[in-house]
């Protein structure tokens, strides 16, 4: 791979280099991912629909990629994860600030505890689609719960 690609995905899949933080690589990246929370905020829910749709095949692609950079399996800098999970966690939620508070406590504790079925994502698929799926699932699941807070 050409080393500018090479830096490019680097970049993108530590989130700007927050995932190289040595301590809480996942927050880092969590904290990362709230500024496009933010913009997403002011678009339809088809909208953000979309954009996750779309930023999903992009990240587990560019996890892969940063996989083998890094010679390892799910590497704790790879943080694009946690941005797609946050992204799916906070999608057309009103963004407050008790909101964005209890959606990034709710996907920290569902990503670092890692629940059945979330423990198993990584047993039921490969690459940096295993990288991406335990934190989908993990936004997932803090959204349901956001959401009947929300009610």
């Amino acid at each position: 791979m050409k080393t500018d690609m090479k830096k490019i995905i680097m970049f993108l899949a530590t989130g700007a280099y927050f995932g190289k933080i040595p301590f809480a690589p996942g927050t880092w990246g969590t904290l990362v991912g709230l500024p496009i929370c933010y913009g997403q905020s002011f678009m339809t829910w088809p909208v953000q629909f979309m954009i996750i749709i779309f930023f999903m095949p992009i990240a587990a692609w560019i996890s892969g990629q940063a996989e083998q950079n890094f010679g390892k399996k799910d590497p704790g800098a790879i943080v694009i994860d946690e941005i797609a999970g946050i992204m799916i966690t906070l999608a057309y939620v009103p963004f407050t600030f008790l909101n964005v508070i209890a959606g990034f406590l709710l996907f920290r504790f569902f990503d670092i505890l890692k629940p059945y079925p979330i423990s198993k994502a990584e047993d039921y698929f490969q690459g940096g689609t295993a990288v991406l799926m335990d934190d989908v699932i993990a936004g997932i699941f803090a959204r349901v719960i956001l959401e009947i807070f929300l009610i």
